[in-house]
């Protein structure tokens, strides 16, 4: 027999889930019933939580504490900088493979960068830079009219000047 649920203790839960969209409760409930919590109430607060990441593909942090379900946001580096592209929500059953042709300021890649240090493997702020540029370049969007590789590149060679934190 498996040990006494301790109620008192804290239990984090992540989730892939389409931000403003109430999932399928299949798909929560064998993670979060064995918890004690009922996957219709926790997928409509998961909606109701994420109705700024409307259509977006979002990691949500569910935070389990006396069978009462806290939801917070942790966005990825696509996430990111798909919202920052600005572009209208989109019907995922009607609009497939879209193409992000945008333009984004290497401001909005440093602010990304910013959100994502504490996740990303770079030593530096312009290591994390890189990486959301690289990110952007396989959404396909481009940074201050250039490709996100140019971008790399003169931040390798010292040409545009990434500060410290």
């Amino acid at each position: 027999m498996p040990p006494k649920f301790d109620p008192t203790a804290i239990t984090y839960v992540y989730l892939k889930v389409v931000g403003g969209e109430v999932g399928a409760t299949s798909s929560l409930a064998p993670k979060i019933g064995p918890l004690g919590l009922s996957p219709k109430k926790v997928g409509d607060d998961i909606a109701k939580n994420t109705q700024a990441w409307k259509g977006l593909r979002i990691t949500v942090e569910l935070k389990i504490q006396n069978r009462q379900a806290t939801v917070s946001v942790v966005p990825s580096a696509p996430a990111l900088i798909i919202k920052a592209l600005k572009e209208p929500p989109r019907d995922r059953k009607k609009v497939k493979n879209i193409a992000h042709s945008g333009n984004i300021t290497i401001d909005d890649i440093i602010d990304i960068a910013r959100q994502m240090r504490p996740r990303s493997g770079a030593r530096y702020l312009s290591g994390t830079c890189k990486e959301i540029l690289g990110t952007a370049q396989s959404i396909g969007c481009t940074v201050d009219g250039q490709p996100p590789h140019d971008i790399i590149d003169s931040i390798n060679s010292g040409d545009i000047e990434i500060p410290e934190e």
